[in-house]
């Protein structure tokens, strides 16, 4: 039996160029046991197991998985899940994470999630003085942990430019963040346009009620099939 794997690329910049991409997977057909399998397989930063709703679906639940760990919510895979669906006719206003209900709101577009600080993973932030440096930026050192490397491209308009690097999840260094993205959203306290990998875009909006919202543009590309 061949599993399906639909793709998207998530925070691409305004021209459709860059992103980061995420598996699909219907949870239906992969027992939960291993899933965790399924995710090292397919290699990328993050897959998600979905339940495929019917039309008359608001909500639906996501587990999401990197090739190392199983994540309680993560930007850019519910940001890509919430596009996918609706790109298939079955939009949905809630995604259900091991973390709580993720809101989806999309405005043109950009696709954006809610969420809280708390439920991502806690990063270290390593701000340096340009952005030639952290184009530069040599990660070698970093063998566990979950690094964010960043400075201002423009600290007026909030405009960031970044790196992130999460040997600890089976990642070496990750095109496009969106949970460093509400980390870092919360340690500034304001709406930030981030600049992230080798150019994926993603934005963020600072709530005083807890609440982040962190979005940007989905791409599709080709599916296709693994063994199971």
């Amino acid at each position: 039996m061949s599993i399906e794997v639909s793709v998207v690329r998530v925070f691409a910049d305004q021209g459709g160029r860059f992103g980061n991409r995420l598996g699909i997977v219907d949870a239906s057909v992969v027992d939960p046991a291993d899933r965790q399998e399924v995710a090292r397989r397919i290699g990328f930063s993050e897959t998600v197991f979905l339940e495929v709703p019917d039309d008359s679906a608001h909500s639906v639940n996501v587990d999401i998985f990197t090739p190392a760990v199983e994540l309680p919510f993560a930007g850019h895979p519910t940001v890509g899940a919430a596009a996918w669906l609706a790109g298939r006719g079955t939009p949905v206003t809630v995604l259900e994470v091991k973390a709580g209900d993720v809101l989806v709101r999309q405005v043109d577009d950009i696709l954006s999630v809610r969420a809280k600080a708390e439920w991502c993973p806690n990063f270290e932030f390593h701000r340096v003085d340009s952005v030639e440096q952290v184009v530069d930026f040599d990660a070698a050192a970093y063998r566990t942990g979950h690094h964010y490397v960043w400075a201002w491209a423009d600290e007026a308009t909030g405009a960031v430019r970044s790196r992130m690097f999460a040997p600890d999840m089976g990642v070496a260094e990750d095109e496009a963040t969106g949970s460093a993205a509400v980390r870092i959203t919360e340690l500034l306290g304001r709406d930030l346009d981030i600049t992230q990998g080798r150019g994926s875009r993603l934005t963020t909006t600072f709530g005083d009620d807890g609440w982040i919202e962190v979005g940007g543009r989905v791409v599709r590309e080709p599916p296709f099939t693994i063994d199971s």
